[in-house]
């Protein structure tokens, strides 16, 4: 079901993501790790806090066109799910997979129509999430363009609250795509 959903580029239903990311979490209880894409809706956000209590909650503040140009320019090799993007990280040979030779493909779902349509969803859905966070008082936010430029604060953040021999060793990412 997440698939279809993601390959339509709509957002895969709380639901469904609350069952894959939960049990996951419950496992790694003890341990350090980062969500990446999740929770994006109040109601994962919800669920995620009956599972556990977060340390932080991190917004970046991307520019709309900045966020559809970088999510217009993915191609993935559907066989092995490796991302390219042509802006910053192209592969060698233009619409060839690095490593297979195989062609690359952009779903539906990261076509400039597309990616419109899913940006006005998602600022919609995240303000309940950030004012979620916000009232907690553990939420921070970051604005920029340049991934470069905006790391550095981000890993300061995260690393005064992970010690850094745990940061290398024991932080566990998690990557969710939800669409």
């Amino acid at each position: 079901m997440a698939k279809a959903c993601i390959e339509k580029g709509l957002l895969v239903p709380d639901h469904v993501m609350t069952h894959v990311v939960l049990p996951r979490l419950e496992q790694m209880i003890g341990h350090s790790w980062l969500l990446d894409g999740f929770p994006r809706t109040l109601a994962q956000a919800t669920a995620l806090e009956s599972v556990c209590e977060l340390d932080i909650a991190i917004s970046l503040n991307i520019p709309f066109e900045t966020l559809k140009e970088r999510l217009s320019e993915r191609w993935v090799h559907p066989a092995s799910g490796r991302v390219y993007n042509m802006g910053f990280n192209p592969p060698r040979v233009q619409g060839v997979d690095d490593i297979t030779g195989e062609p690359l493909v952009q779903s539906d779902g990261d076509k400039p129509e597309a990616v419109l349509s899913k940006l006005r969803r998602y600022k919609d859905i995240a303000k309940p999430v950030i004012d979620f966070y916000k009232k907690k008082g553990i939420l921070h936010s970051f604005s920029g363009t340049e991934t470069d430029k905006i790391w550095p604060y981000i890993s300061s953040l995260v690393s005064t609250k992970v010690p850094a021999v745990q940061a290398s060793a024991q932080t566990k990412p998690l990557h969710t795509h939800q669409g």
